[in-house]
């Protein structure tokens, strides 16, 4: 269904639908809401609260983004709002100007810079090859998931939505309320650390 039909029956109360939404998003909204909060029962709260949200807001919704967009927008804020009584949320500051935020050395060289035509972020040049058993192990995605976890957070926030739900660029900075510049800073600084973090592990095998 597009979303112009959801949407009508959203406004129908149409269960059916209701539910299909909620297993299509659950997953993803309950990931994206425990990068404002600290625990996950408080997670499952903020997503609950964002579906009785979409409820009460649907037959005022004006189609001025996706209905996906505008489900996750209401995440956030709520997010935001629980993560702010526990004091772990995302610094309105931090992403409004990521230049302002003090960032750990990254060789910035290493990477391709976020303008680049067809590979932003990714390493200028290949390190040397890595034993495939250990690019493959279970444990290497665990060392990924450490580096996104120790991510300011608001790089966290948009590696989060971009590399981990699949979002675009306009979904990612529509749901954040931020530019498309700070977008890219943000994504380029978070993909760098976490490919250093990758690399500094792969490179231990060789």
């Amino acid at each position: 269904m597009d979303d112009a039909a959801v949407i009508a029956a959203l406004r129908a109360r149409d269960e059916r639908v209701f539910a299909e939404l909620m297993r299509m998003y659950n997953a993803s909204l309950l990931r994206v809401a425990l990068i404002y909060v600290a625990t996950r029962a408080v997670a499952e709260d903020v997503v609950q609260e964002t579906w009785i949200g979409v409820l009460n807001g649907i037959d005022r919704f004006e189609g001025r983004s996706s209905l996906k967009t505008w489900i996750f927008r209401i995440l956030t804020n709520i997010a935001k709002t629980r993560g702010q009584r526990e004091r772990r949320t995302v610094p309105f500051s931090a992403l409004e100007r990521p230049d302002a935020v003090p960032e750990a050395a990254v060789d910035a060289d290493r990477f391709l810079p976020p303008d680049h035509e067809r590979w932003p972020g990714h390493w200028a040049s290949r390190p040397e090859p890595w034993p495939e058993e250990r690019l493959l192990a279970a444990e290497t995605r665990a060392v990924v998931e450490r580096a996104i976890d120790e991510l300011p957070p608001a790089q966290r926030a948009v590696i989060s939505l971009r590399d981990i739900e699949g979002w675009s660029s306009d979904e990612a900075r529509n749901a954040l309320g931020i530019s498309e510049t700070n977008q890219r800073v943000l994504l380029h600084r978070a993909r760098s650390k976490v490919r250093q973090a990758l690399e500094d592990y792969l490179t231990e095998a060789m």
